[in-house]
């Protein structure tokens, strides 16, 4: 059986490769678990907030990379959770039109390893309006990781996390069983899923050491990842391990921005103002910092 170090020398050396120069802009949020706006749907409250974000993005040209865990098929079928999230998806649409769009797979969604899966749920869409099938994101594809590739060869590696969870990664379908069967009912009434990290601090302390323990045995690798729920954003004197969050926090979503050769932990969120009005605001957590003091 393969172990977190040899998934995630794998993830490495087959990572699709993006250009990192002063002209790149990405934003990376992972962990969305878009699901069928029921009442276990932990992306519902954060929906608008998630959209307003996304178009704002769009709007000055940003490259959107996903990070894992997108679509929550553990616990839905794909039909539900489009029908549930369509404004979502047909902004999405924009950015793929734009060719500015790129999606890695986690466990949630590890079913987009498979290009037919994708084909399938992704490439059109049935248009409830006029009856008709229409494109949605033909030709879109999943990476286990992508690199963020400088000339000089040194990189940002992305990918979800879940390599370094064996039972998330290798027992993912299991995993799956009991999500969809046992905990997903249960969650209905406040009773959170054990077999997540995001849920179990013990298992989050586990996957982080080691994800770190890699980055140590690879000369400081930088790396963002998802999948414990966890932002982080380490000073320049710790190891260069990254976490977007995700966008299923009970207030807010949380995610990374690349701009100026630069990297920010931001987050949106609802603010209320003086006169009554609620708006959606960005807010910087952490940084900018230079990502040359990373690499």
């Amino acid at each position: 059986m393969f172990s977190s170090n040899d998934r995630l020398n794998r993830a490495f050396k087959k990572a699709k490769k993006l250009p990192l120069n002063e002209a790149s802009k990405y934003v990376l949020f992972s962990d969305c678990h878009r699901g069928d706006n029921s009442f276990a749907d932990d992306f519902a409250r954060n929906r608008k907030i998630y959209h307003f974000a996304l178009s704002q993005y769009l709007q000055k040209d940003f490259t959107y990379i996903e990070l894992g865990d997108g679509d929550e098929l553990w616990e839905n079928k794909f039909v539900n959770i489009f029908n549930a999230n369509k404004d979502v998806y047909l902004l999405l649409q924009k950015f793929h039109q734009k060719n500015t769009l790129h999606f890695i797979w986690g466990n949630h969604d590890m079913n987009y390893r498979k290009p037919k899966n994708v084909r399938k749920n992704l490439s059109y869409y049935y248009d409830t309006i006029d009856g008709k099938e229409k494109e949605l994101l033909p030709n879109a594809s999943f990476s286990e990781a992508i690199r963020l590739t400088q000339d000089d060869g040194k990189s940002i590696f992305l990918l979800h996390g879940h390599q370094a969870d064996w039972f998330n990664y290798t027992f993912w379908k299991f995993s799956r069983f009991l999500v969809k069967v046992l905990w997903r009912p249960l969650q209905i009434h406040g009773i959170k899923d054990p077999t997540s990290p995001a849920q179990n601090f013990k298992g989050l302390i586990k996957v982080e050491r080691r994800l770190e323990n890699w980055v140590k045995a690879n000369n400081n690798q930088m790396i963002v990842t998802g999948h414990t729920h966890r932002p982080r954003f380490p000073s320049c004197e710790e190891l260069p391990h990254f976490n977007d969050g995700s966008c299923v926090h009970p207030r807010c979503i949380t995610g990374l921005e690349i701009e100026n050769k630069e990297i920010t932990l931001i987050k949106w969120h609802l603010v209320t103002n003086d006169n009554g009005t609620m708006q959606i605001t960005r807010t910087v957590l952490e940084g900018p910092e230079k990502i040359t003091e990373y690499l």
